[in-house]
């Protein structure tokens, strides 16, 4: 069988491919191209790379992402859930490591996809996904309050983490520019009141356009020069850089894993994420594997050329949808519009101030934050919340790396109490009661349970978290029946603890000359018994399809004795 089919979801709809759809196509893809213009800048820049790399990333990623892909809206590039990640890369590694990160990340996105494991992405609990998000979002905001509010740390280096950061903003606050605060608060006004006058072009764009234009004037005509843009701080290349490969040793590779497998994880649930919900507006249906196949290779490719790890960005996405987009040519365009930009009138960007970067990052950050989200599931079940908040705070005050291994191990241990607890282990000694065997009234006579036989009923998974269960509730009744009836008819699986537990427990019963007989075994759990060789030790005679038959070979066996 093949573990994977190389389906991207393009040639599928060029087949047919009309005029009034490429015409639809070309004007969503030159909106969306317009519109990530600003928010590649700004992630670039905050990231702590020159704001020519976000452009690069959105350039290739965009491209490659619609070229392969398996969603046939889904807009690729750099989006603020990584702002938190490379900033921490580069600040530790340098820009040598992030390549190496990005690249391994990129491997472990494609083998996710080669071996289909694009619906188990979906099953990592949602506190954990809101958990790190809003904690993204509380970090992201935190990077901007510097240029928010003009600070001067008089060449003293920022820390890279949440509570450092803090401090020095505290010390160094009566070094406000308030031209910078004016400057971010009317970002911020133009970003939110812009919805009520256009739905399709964004609020980001108008306000970088308005505010650049506004500080450049001031700056001619009024003298004000103390609100530093891009061009203060970066020089922009106008051009797309040459392929270069980083030198891999096994050191780096090893240090710099778990970071790799933070960016494939938050990559493939926020391109996963994003197709969904793009799903859920077009009707359609994107394949999860392709997706994450085109994800990987942009990861691999992208940082090649100088860019930073990228995704599918839900906004951009929700943009080219909204404009009319049909098919990943609009992405494909918008692709190509970037590189344009990035040839031609990259320049201007040298004018665009940072404080209004600052107000651009200030809402994709509440965006992001979902507090809405983060207080409804304030008031669900105890273990939720704990994973939630555990989530979250590891997030901002530590890294997202710690704070994804940790809820995942914590909500693996509560998945796994959940289970335990639906697992229920109950004996009959006298008779059982057909009528309550099922919701549905059967009128048979009750079924006597022979002197000398105890029935054990197991209703659940019986696995390792339970597989103790069994010999508490025996150590509890302290007697020694002549035959134990193991009812396992609602038993889906059986693990190798469990197998083992059993096996002890027949070996523990035949020195005691007690005789186990197990009743209703399903096919599934009857294949691993008896792959593991259990039914040797027991005896096939003793396997009974019902508890019928299985009391009636207890009769034969007492009879016997």
């Amino acid at each position: 069988m093949k573990l994977f089919e190389f389906k991207p979801v393009l040639f599928t709809t060029l087949k047919g491919y009309t005029k009034e759809t490429f015409m639809a196509d070309l004007m969503a893809g030159i909106i969306v191209g317009i519109v990530a213009l600003p928010l590649a800048i700004a992630f670039g820049i905050a990231s702590g790379v020159s704001p020519e790399k976000g452009i690069i990333t959105a350039i290739i990623a965009g491209f490659i992402i619609s070229l392969l892909g398996g969603s046939k809206v889904q807009i690729g590039g750099p989006t603020g859930a990584f702002i938190v990640i490379i900033y921490g890369i580069i600040q530790q590694y340098g820009e040598a490591g992030l390549i190496v990160a990005t690249l391994m990340a990129g491997v472990i996105l494609v083998l996710l996809g080669v071996f289909k494991l694009g619906a188990v992405i979906k099953f990592i609990p949602y506190p954990i996904i809101v958990g790190f998000t809003s904690g993204i979002a509380v970090t992201i905001f935190t990077t901007q309050i510097a240029d928010i509010f003009g600070l001067n740390f008089g060449g003293e280096k920022v820390p890279g983490d949440f509570i450092g950061k803090w401090l020095i903003y505290f010390r160094y606050f009566d070094t406000v520019n308030w031209w910078n605060v004016i400057v971010s608060i009317v970002s911020v006004f133009i970003i939110a009141v812009t919805p009520r006058f256009s739905k399709k072009i964004p609020g980001s764009l108008i306000a970088i356009i308005v505010v650049t234009l506004a500080v450049y004037l001031m700056k001619i005509y009024g003298g004000i020069d103390c609100i530093d843009t891009i061009g203060d701080r970066f020089t922009i290349k106008s051009e797309l850089p040459d392929a270069t490969v980083p030198s891999l040793n096994w050191e780096a590779i090893k240090n710099l894993f778990p970071v790799a497998i933070t960016i494939a994880v938050l990559g493939a649930i926020e391109s996963l994420l994003s197709a969904t919900v793009a799903d859920g507006v077009t009707g359609d249906r994107h394949d999860s594997n392709m997706e994450l196949i085109a994800q990987g290779a942009a990861n691999i490719i992208t940082p090649l050329f100088g860019g930073i790890p990228a995704t599918g960005a839900i906004a951009r996405t929700m943009t080219n949808i909204n404009n009319g987009g049909k098919t990943p040519v609009a992405g494909i365009i918008h692709a190509i519009v970037l590189l344009l930009i990035l040839l031609f009138f990259m320049p201007l960007a040298q004018y665009i101030p940072m404080a209004c970067l600052a107000g651009v990052l200030v809402i994709v950050s509440y965006n992001m934050s979902g507090w809405r989200t983060f207080k409804a599931l304030l008031n669900n079940p105890k273990p939720d919340v704990a994973v939630l908040l555990i989530t979250f705070f590891l997030t901002v005050v530590f890294d997202l790396t710690i704070a994804i291994e940790v809820g995942l191990v914590i909500a693996c241990v509560l998945f796994m109490k959940r289970v335990m607890e639906t697992t229920k282990i109950s004996v009959i000694t006298d008779e059982i009661d057909p009528n309550s065997e099922s919701d549905i009234a059967v009128h048979q006579e009750h079924l006597a349970i022979p002197k000398g036989v105890e029935v054990y009923e197991i209703n659940g998974p019986y696995f390792f978290g339970i597989a103790t269960q069994f010999e508490q509730v025996m150590s509890q009744l302290g007697d020694r029946p002549e035959v134990r009836i193991i009812r396992m008819r609602r038993v889906p699986f059986i693990d190798s603890t469990g197998i083992h537990n059993l096996s002890n427990l027949c070996q523990m019963s035949q020195k005691e000359k007690i005789t186990i007989v197990l009743s209703g075994v399903n096919e599934n759990v009857h294949k691993a018994l008896e792959k593991a060789g259990f039914y040797e030790l027991l005896g096939k005679e003793n396997i009974c399809p019902n508890i019928n038959i299985a009391i009636e070979r207890a009769k034969k066996i007492i009879d016997k004795k």
